[in-house]
């Protein structure tokens, strides 16, 4: 999400001011800082970040800092506080209004706070969009209702609220003008997009019937929203790719429980069995909490047996670390850290292997790989992705940017595949 949210910053910035990025904090006139507060210790890190960036506004006043996102949503006025050099402090749903907040802070050379939770008001003031490339992300829906026990999200994003259904193919309308071919879906909880009658399988629907778009992804889902109806796009639909996130969190259901994620472990397996009976290449990928506290020996094992079973094509797992003003940092930690980064050792195994196993069947295979740009280590070749999500670089020429084409995977590497046109 902060990747969207900074571009369409960009963009809101470019209806007012001629938009110049800069390489460092140094040339810059205005330093924008874009948080996240999921992850541990995120707070001490902007802070750390707003200390140097200090420095660069006493050598010459005339810049501007602002902080923007999560933690500028969760700590508000404490930023003025512990750095009363802070300019501008905006949340994720006023980033829209960030141009005017810049103009009052040069005119009353005050700080602007303004981190209030508007409905929908975001969404109607988006730019025509700016395409960066033939894939694009298109946000459909912000915050979140669950409040499962770990996640600060809901108190930073605030409750979930759905885009109008014609805003959003307007918008998809805009980015096939500028030559996207490819479209993934933004949401805390995607599959549960819901304006009027529409749900999220009808809003696919609707895409796909703009046949520039040929490839078609959403993310993140949340398990307790996926529907046989949903399931039954994978059958209806060619342009949704072979490949869905669906973060599980533990394979045990006594942490899920504590988790307050809703589902259990045989349901979550219901759901996989489900979508690869309606589209059998599909892959999976996941979110693994290791550490969570009260996880005992057996909650850990029931994670790896289900790391097995299911054999997910990538994962984002990390070690629990409590967010202040959640359910769960209250709860008594019970493992010690050299624990849970010995748990984290052992499953990151085990999903690398699994990645491994389904990267080395994919030899042999040819591939269509939407080209991106060129490839990051040699320039002379190009770079893609196929419907799995995987890099793919190849030897080809410039003017396949942009387009689709079939490649023959050869090798497997660390990270990403090789291949050749086929």
């Amino acid at each position: 999400m902060n990747e969207y949210d900074a571009a369409r910053i960009v963009d809101y910035l470019k209806q007012s001011y001629k938009v110049i990025l800069m390489e460092c904090p140094e040339t810059a006139d205005l330093i924008l800082l874009i948080t996240c507060s999921v992850r541990d210790k995120a707070e001490e890190k902007v802070f750390s970040d707003l200390g140097r960036f200090r420095f660069i506004q006493q050598e010459n006043p005339n810049v501007m800092i602002g902080v923007g996102g999560c933690v500028a949503s969760q700590e508000g006025n404490a930023i003025l506080r512990r750095a009363p050099y802070v300019n501008i402090i905006f949340g994720p749903q006023t980033l829209h209004r960030l141009p005017d907040m810049i103009k009052t802070a040069q005119t009353t050379k005050k700080s602007v706070i303004d981190v209030s939770f508007p409905e929908i008001e975001k969404f109607d003031h988006l730019p025509t969009p700016d395409a960066d490339g033939p894939s694009a992300y298109v946000s459909i829906m912000e915050g979140c209702n669950n409040y499962c026990s770990y996640c600060i999200v809901p108190f930073t994003r605030g409750k979930e609220i759905s885009r109008p259904i014609g805003n959003i193919l307007k918008e998809i309308d805009e980015l096939t003008k500028q030559q996207v071919k490819e479209i993934i879906l933004l949401g805390q909880n995607v599959n549960h997009y819901k304006y009027d009658h529409f749900r999220l399988e009808d809003l696919l629907h609707r895409i796909a019937e703009n046949k520039t778009i040929q490839r078609i992804r959403f993310l993140t889902s949340h398990p307790a929203y996926i529907t046989d109806e949903l399931i039954n796009v994978y059958r209806q639909l060619p342009a949704l790719v072979s490949h869905l996130h669906l973060p599980v969190q533990s394979g045990s259901d006594h942490v899920l429980k504590m988790m307050r994620r809703r589902y259990t472990v045989d349901q979550f397996k219901t759901i996989i069995n489900k979508l690869r009976n309606a589209r059998p290449a599909i892959t999976i990928s996941t979110d693994f909490i290791v550490g969570f506290p009260g996880e005992t020996e057996d909650d850990f094992e029931n994670t790896m047996q289900l790391a097995r079973d299911i054999g997910f094509d990538a994962s984002y797992s990390f070690i629990y670390s409590p967010r202040p003003g959640t359910q769960a940092a209250d709860l008594v930690e019970t493992l010690s850290l050299a624990t849970k980064k010995q748990r984290l050792d052992i499953l990151q195994a085990q999903l690398q292997q699994s990645a491994r196993h389904i990267s080395e069947a994919m030899i042999g295979t040819v591939q269509s790989i939407l080209v991106t740009k060129h490839a990051r280590k040699d320039a002379s070749e190009l770079c893609g992705r196929t419907e799995n999500n995987r890099i793919v670089n190849f030897a080809g020429d410039s003017t396949l940017i942009g387009e689709f084409v079939p490649v023959k995977i050869t090798e497997v590497r660390t990270n990403t595949l090789r291949g050749i046109l086929s």
